[in-house]
């Protein structure tokens, strides 16, 4: 990184930055009341909540006719409860209302006749949010005003403890990262793993959740944590929705020059992001619709390449990657409120993603003086979803105390066609491609919440069946450096019925909580019986996931957090996929079925100091995994080709610390800085490769520090007028078999309230000083590989929104 990036940084660094993050602070606190002669229950009994240090009056309310009563809105902190009816002793009592849950449940109140007086108890109130648990951070999308209008992939890359690198999402150095949907895996994100997040509208999102620390009712996979998108619905009576319009350029100049002879990358990109939502809630029923349209014109890729053989021999080349995207997004579905105790929820959601790259791959020897040969490529894709929802849930009597059940099927197609075509000096050939595989997946669950006077218990179960046939129909050219056999047909099955049970306590002091996740996983992996180098293959395994967390109120201002898991990794299907494709010309990536999964303990020390209008939070942790995933590049003798091969390398190890501090200076202006840095390590291992001849490989350990620094700052202007200004460096990093180079950008957005606050102007500009160029360097068996990609990352956007 150059000095003048140093100094700027710092500057920024000095600045600070917005924390995003959006905390629940309310609970709802509930009990019966009852005689003590009899244990009837009393009805209309004044119900009061009083501040414990001055006896100040805060809020209260009476019994029903069963002799219950409900408080919302309650502010965890300390209080006096107070009850009184007419022909019976007052009852007072000190009541700690806890943050780790959002409901709790009093044990029954008894009144007596007599003036006997009554004991002191302790009742507890949690809820789940960074100010307590110190396991999940939530951020408010449209707080985000410098990436409004993009996808939700770019949404995220100024979220504190989230990276961003080659289109997946990294949680403190790591992509083992599940993503969901309203709580559930789906096919629009993938089933443990991560996809299309760049194409998914952030204009449908309300929020997004990052969890590094996931309880045992969360699935196990994903060993870095679990992002959960929140899709906005809304709540008021009546109908009303809320319509939004955004476009945009990008590329907005040519930043390196191509390669000779080949065809002009895509500049001033155009993009457009229509988006409407309806709503409408009446007496028992709420009806919902959301409609979502992204299309962009992007430079996808455009880097260049050089390659150094041991012989001595030099490649250059230019991989540019023009890409036009449309993605559609439709939900539809209706809560219907049977009764004050009973809910049903039924919603489908329609996606339908339109991908059309065109590109261009060049290949010149040293000084670029002879071009070798020349590859034009056009890959169409078309992805469709289709997801059918039902949950119902059942409210006993008590606050928080639930049932809920819950049915998922999704249908999920990719129909992809490629064509690639080879010029060489004296001929030209061309490869093509048709893939088609449908993916149907089965989900049901069942969980179980009852709160208590000191905490509550969860505890569910849940099956999912998945299966995924896949057909590729491949038709080679003349010179083709793919084998013939390439093609044919595999299918991916999956069957994973699961249990937990999870525990928390909470008092003045302490706070606990412990669960199990009991997984039993049957993996089968079925492919055609002439395939010339893989053979049919699977595992199945049954394992225990545990998590604790422990927690020590050090004052009001101070917590400090202990957090243990165990997490999985498991191989998805397109990771065991049997079918080459180009990464580029070159450069083969290939599945592994063999490949198994991956284990991850997990060990985390947290720390968190408040004050009226600031924090400032720390956690150090580590992670250590057997079995690791990573993908291995490696050459033929004889050939320039390089196969990237999923393996299982052995151990890996990742230690860091991570640090947000967030201020409120004063009405206008208000900063953030987040920092991380960390530590990757992973042992020296041998494995071996069968595709496309057997081999082996192996590579010494290799271990780097690395880091990023997140800065954001929000200006409040008069007028409804909001700024910020935003800031990201990230550090060298190491990645399989090699390193990539330092990044850094910095984002702006102003936004301004109109029509009464039912409208809003948002105004946005990402990278600003063009400087966000992604640097790889490459040592593997037999060559080495430096690339710097000068991908679109410049864009500015103009939306409005209008709310109704």
């Amino acid at each position: 990184m150059s000095k003048l990036k140093v100094a700027f940084f710092l500057f920024l660094l000095l600045q600070s930055a917005q924390q995003l993050f959006s905390q629940v602070s309310t609970v709802a606190v509930s009990g019966i009341v009852e005689s003590g002669s009899d244990k009837a229950k009393l009805p209309y009994v004044n119900v009061v909540l009083k501040n414990k240090k001055d006896s100040s009056f805060v809020t209260g309310t009476v019994t029903n006719e069963e002799g219950r009563f409900l408080i919302n809105n309650v502010k965890p902190g300390n209080y006096l409860i107070q009850v009184s009816f007419m022909g019976y002793e007052s009852y007072s009592s000190s009541l700690f209302v806890g943050s780790l849950s959002p409901n709790i449940d009093i044990p029954a109140i008894v009144l007596l006749r007599d003036a006997r007086l009554l004991r002191e108890i302790s009742v507890i109130a949690k809820q789940d949010n960074l100010s307590s648990g110190m396991d999940k951070k939530t951020y408010t999308v449209q707080d985000n005003i410098s990436q409004s209008g993009g996808s939700v992939l770019q949404s995220m890359q100024n979220l504190p403890g989230v990276t961003v690198q080659e289109g997946k999402v990294q949680l403190r150095g790591s992509d083992k990262v599940t993503v969901l949907i309203d709580g559930r895996q789906t096919a629009l994100t993938g089933f443990g793993n991560q996809i299309g997040l760049d194409n998914i509208p952030a204009s449908a999102i309300d929020k997004i959740e990052v969890i590094n620390n996931p309880s045992a009712k969360y699935e196990a996979n994903g060993n870095a944590g679990i992002i959960n998108i929140v899709i906005k619905k809304e709540k008021q009576e009546g109908l009303n929705g809320k319509v939004m319009l955004t476009t945009g350029l990008g590329a907005l100049w040519e930043r390196k020059e191509n390669l000779p002879t080949i065809r002009p990358q895509y500049t001033a990109t155009p993009k457009i992001n229509p988006s409407l939502a309806l709503n409408y809630r009446k007496d028992k029923i709420n009806l919902f619709v959301q409609a979502d349209n992204l299309y962009t014109q992007t430079l996808n890729k455009n880097e260049y390449v050089t390659r150094t053989y041991d012989d001595g021999q030099i490649i250059n080349s230019q991989l540019k990657r023009n890409r036009n995207t449309n993605f559609f997004t439709g939900k539809a579905g209706i809560d219907w409120n049977i009764n004050s105790q009973n809910t049903l929820t039924i919603s489908g959601l329609y996606g339908s993603e339109k991908i059309i790259d065109r590109g261009d791959q060049p290949f010149f020897n040293g000084d670029i003086t002879q071009r070798l040969r020349l590859w034009q490529f056009l890959e169409d894709e078309l992805k469709t979803t289709a997801m059918a929802t039902a949950s119902y849930q059942h409210k006993f009597k008590e606050a928080g105390h639930l049932l809920n059940a819950g049915f998922n099927y999704t249908f999920h197609r990719e129909d992809e066609k490629y064509f690639y075509d080879n010029y060489l000096p004296n001929s030209t050939g061309t490869d093509a491609f048709k893939l088609l595989s449908d993916e149907k997946v089965y989900d049901v669950n069942l969980d179980y919440i009852k709160p208590f006077r000191y905490g509550r218990i969860e505890t569910g179960l849940k099956l999912r069946n998945r299966n995924i046939p896949t057909n590729m129909n491949f038709i080679p050219g003349q010179n083709s450096v793919l084998d013939v056999s390439a093609g044919g047909w595999a299918n991916y099955k999956e069957l994973i019925p699961a249990w937990y049970g999870n525990y928390i306590y909470e008092n003045e002091k302490w706070e606990a909580e412990a669960g199990l996740r009991v997984e039993y996983v049957k993996i089968q992996y079925d492919v055609n019986p002439n395939h010339s180098t893989y053979k049919s293959d699977g595992y199945n395994y049954t394992q225990p996931f545990p998590n604790l967390r422990l927690a020590y109120k050090l004052s009001d201002y101070n917590k400090l957090s202990v957090f243990y898991n165990r997490r999985v990794d498991r191989p998805n299907e397109v990771d065991i996929r049997i079918f080459p494709k180009y990464d580029d010309a070159e450069i083969i990536k290939v599945g592994n079925p063999a490949l198994k999964p991956q284990f991850t303990n997990s060990l985390e020390l947290g720390y968190k100091h408040t004050w009226d209008k600031g924090y400032v939070y720390s956690a150090l942790y580590h992670r250590f995994s057997d079995g690791t995933i990573t993908r291995i590049s490696s050459i033929v003798p004889g050939s320039t080709l390089v196969y990237a091969v999923f393996q299982n390398a052995g151990k890996s190890y990742n230690s860091g610390i991570e640090g947000v501090w967030n201020q409120k200076i004063n009405a206008y202006y208000s900063f953030s800085i987040n920092g991380n840095i960390y530590r990757n390590q992973i042992n020296a291992f041998s494995v071996e490769s069968l595709y496309p001849k057997p081999a082996t490989f192996s590579a010494d350990k290799e271990s780097m520090f690395s880091g990023n620094i997140k800065l954001n700052n929000i200006f409040r202007f008069a007028k409804g007028t909001d700024a910020q200004l935003s800031a990201v460096c990230l550090a060298p990093d190491i990645i399989p078999q090699g390193r990539l180079g330092s990044r850094f950008s910095v984002d702006m957005g102003v936004k301004k309230s109109v029509q009464s606050g039912k409208g809003e102007l948002f105004f946005n500009a990402t990278d600003l000083l063009n400087t966000m160029v992604v640097n790889k360097e490459i040592r593997a068996a037999g060559f080495r590989y430096t690339s710097n990609d000068y991908y679109e990352t410049q864009v500015i956007r103009l939306g409005y929104s209008y709310k109704f």
